[in-house]
């Protein structure tokens, strides 16, 4: 279709059949073709579309920051009357900071681990010529302030390498807002972080555009943050502007069938726990599921394909969520519980700033008791710093309690011979965070998934191909990327590859530290019912860690709250969220960005 174009005023920022080819040794790759949008004064223009559409392939079209071997090979980019397209290295280099901003996807490789976070952002001040020694290092301190980090003045002298996921976003946020820029270019500007922050940066974001005319052009998977805070919404689909228009008239009467997929699987605190279909029949979401993940190439693969056949049986649609009797499941003679956590503690030694100042104590974990039953999910849901990934860190036994103790079918964690530390090893598998990290750079994905199976020795060579040909299934991945390194796949392609590599052991427990979060909503709607599926089959059990509490209505059976350390509130998920007791719990829910809305296709 013709994608509809604003009219009447100038735009500060207009494409027109812009056209972006890689040169690859397959040959020419065309991530963009034909793309033609305007963003104007003072407007957030939201991109929205599944991992590999070409947004942030868009976006970095716009700065100047396309890989080495991928330039624009037709059309137009305008900012504020200069055109783009062809302009030397300088003159990129010129307009980004001060009159294009830019937040990347990734907080964690985005920050120099040498430096402190205070002296990136103070750089950044004095490269553009905003401010300069003194006042940089006082104006880099209220910029962490506005980006929502509490203690902004300490928390400038540390290293990146002690801030948390969520605490690096907002500092690249910060970086991104120092010069005050007309354009902010935020590419899944608050995917690492929990609803409240969310809101915080977010509120900023429209102050910005408010008082100081400055537009923003949001890159976001999410479509109740682009419902509740774009003016329009693009949505690209494999390259192309499938649809554009107000983003609430797009939301609720969407016009084209991908905007229609992407709204029927994006999760909402209207969803209810995942409930698997009988037989070989489907839901509507499984019907939506049969689609490719979203990147070019991706080959269709049923939504719920697994290792071993399931003999039938549904997972019961009462508020415990417990297998249904006689599911693969069973115990059979094991605790009830696979993990109990029981008065657990964990308090960190910070070090002072002088040479031979005393260090204090942080307590991140304070007198926390929870037990995950047998083949169920509990999600530990909480802000940024509330010590949900050290409790899972924990629970992993990669970092050992203060006080307390972690229980695994019935036996302490941690301390224990080598032997059953390696059958600790396989039988609890960690999904982290970040899709960046988390792989090994110089592993193909082929080795990457294949690793843990030669770590264990369970299997021959041609088996382990097998099983790694059928992971792939299972994530919605085309083979043919096996022989590709991590660099080389998208945020979202990595994280299915971490997954992938978490079940290749077949494990009785998964540790999901926001394994969803760097998915786009259909991809992510597919990991969702793919877990859920793998638990009902094989008695999974899961400890789910996010800060996205409508993806923990799709997935938990039972929800703890943390705050500060503590957890403020437990219980079923349904009562949780429907029957709030704390109102730290109903500022959680109500911080979800658009919850509020009424979008085309839900409920």
């Amino acid at each position: 279709m013709t994608p509809v174009v604003s009219t009447g005023a100038t735009p500060l920022l207009s494409l027109r059949d812009v056209e972006v080819t890689f040169t690859t040794e397959a040959g020419p790759a065309t991530a963009a073709r034909g793309v033609t949008f305007d963003v104007m004064p003072g407007e957030t223009v939201a991109i929205v579309g599944e991992s590999g559409s070409g947004k942030s392939t868009t976006a970095a079209a716009v700065i100047g920051l396309l890989a080495e071997n991928g330039r624009v090979t037709a059309g137009r980019i305008v900012f504020d009357g200069q055109e783009l397209v062809g302009q030397g290295t300088r003159a990129a280099a010129a307009l980004r900071g001060r009159e294009i901003g830019l937040v990347p996807q990734d907080p964690m490789s985005n920050l120099n681990p040498v430096l402190r976070v205070g002296a990136q952002i103070v750089e950044a001040l004095e490269d553009n010529g905003v401010a300069r020694g003194d006042a940089a290092r006082r104006r880099a301190v209220e910029l962490l302030e506005e980006a929502g980090l509490p203690d902004a003045a300490r928390r400038a002298q540390q290293y990146p390498h002690e801030f948390s996921g969520g605490m690096r976003q907002r500092a690249l946020i910060a970086m991104g807002l120092a010069c005050r820029p007309r354009l902010l270019i935020a590419d899944e500007p608050t995917s690492a972080l929990d609803v409240t922050v969310q809101r915080t940066i977010l509120d900023r974001l429209d102050v910005l555009t408010d008082q100081l005319g400055t537009a923003v052009l949001l890159i976001t998977h999410d479509l109740g943050l682009a419902a509740e805070r774009a003016d329009r919404i693009v949505v690209m689909y494999r390259g192309e502007v499938v649809e554009t228009g107000p983003a609430l008239e797009i939301l609720r009467t969407p016009q084209h069938e991908y905007t229609r997929r992407l709204l029927a699987a994006a999760p909402s605190l209207a969803s209810r726990r995942i409930q698997l279909a009988k037989q070989h029949g489907t839901d509507d979401v499984d019907d939506l599921l049969a689609v490719s993940g979203g990147d070019p190439g991706t080959t269709t693969t049923p939504a719920l394909s697994v290792v071993g056949a399931g003999d039938g049986t549904v997972t019961s649609s009462g508020p415990s969520g417990a297998s249904a009797a006689g599911s693969p499941g069973d115990a059979g003679g094991l605790p009830d519980h696979i993990i109990e956590v029981a008065h657990v503690s964990k308090v960190f030694p910070i070090r002072g700033k002088g040479l031979f100042s005393r260090s204090t104590d942080f307590t991140a974990v304070d007198d926390v008791s929870f037990v995950i039953p047998r083949g169920q999910t509990v999600a530990i849901v909480g802000e940024s710093g509330s010590g949900k990934s050290t409790v899972a860190r924990m629970m992993l036994d990669l970092v050992k309690p203060t006080s307390g103790e972690i229980r695994f079918n019935g036996q302490p964690v941690g301390g224990a011979d080598r032997a059953a530390e390696t059958r600790f090893r396989r039988q609890v598998q960690p999904i982290f965070q970040d899709p960046y990290a988390s792989l090994d750079p110089l592993y193909t994905i082929y080795r990457t998934i294949e690793e843990p199976l030669r770590a264990h020795g369970s299997a021959s060579a041609a088996e382990r191909r097998e099983r790694v040909h059928q992971l792939m299934d299972d994530v919605a991945l085309p083979s043919n990327l096996l022989r590709r390194y991590p660099a080389e796949l998208s945020g979202g392609q990595r994280q299915r590859v971490a997954i992938a590599r978490a079940l290749a052991l077949n494990p009785d427990l998964v540790v999901c530290d926001e394994a969803v979060s760097a998915l786009d909503v259909i991809v992510q709607s597919q990991i969702l019912h793919l877990l859920a599926d793998l638990q009902h089959r094989l008695g999974l059990s899961y400890l789910f860690i996010s800060h996205d509490l409508a993806v923990v209505r799709q997935i938990a059976d039972h929800v703890c709250v943390m705050e500060n350390g503590r957890i403020v509130e437990q219980g079923p998920a349904d009562d949780v969220f429907d029957q709030p007791q704390q109102e730290y719990t109903q500022m959680l829910i109500d911080a979800i960005p658009g919850a509020g809305l009424e979008l085309g296709l839900a409920g």
